[in-house]
């Protein structure tokens, strides 16, 4: 299976490390990263991961981010406009975008402790609907 990574450069000392542990996994299930693709947010994903899906090297795409919460709702805004525009994205184009973004509501202390479960789990999960996309188109 050929996939990407798009990883948010904001909080980097979380989201570059679930970059490492999402690539290790990829490994371990023996997936191929065909891209990896940085932007500065979680909320400027969606452009890429559209492109991305175009892609026909590019089966699914994983997201990896952290939105920490600051001092006002913030957090929320771009946790869930985000979170919208990525599943509008995997239906359009009928391919997996999972969602490894951690927050919001989420203190800093909270994003170290989910890099590894988080990470693990947005390529697990792209694969499993990967898998089940194909089982029931054929």
């Amino acid at each position: 299976m050929n996939i990407a990574i798009v990883i948010s450069e904001f909080n980097e000392e979380v989201t570059s490390r679930m970059l490492l542990v999402a690539q290790e996994k990829a490994k371990i299930m023996k997936l191929k990263i065909n891209y990896t693709c940085k932007v500065p947010g979680a909320y400027d994903m969606p452009i890429i991961v559209n492109a991305l899906l175009q892609k026909k090297d590019v089966d699914g795409v994983v997201t990896l981010g952290a939105i920490i919460k600051g001092q006002t709702k913030h957090d929320e805004l771009i946790a869930h406009s985000t979170a919208r525009a990525l599943t509008e994205l995997s239906i359009k184009y009928q391919k997996p975008v999972s969602l490894g973004i951690t927050g919001p509501g989420m203190q800093e202390r909270h994003a170290y402790a989910r890099i590894r479960p988080v990470a693990e789990r947005a390529v697990e999960a792209m694969v499993k609907v990967s898998d089940e996309l194909q089982r029931i188109q054929k």
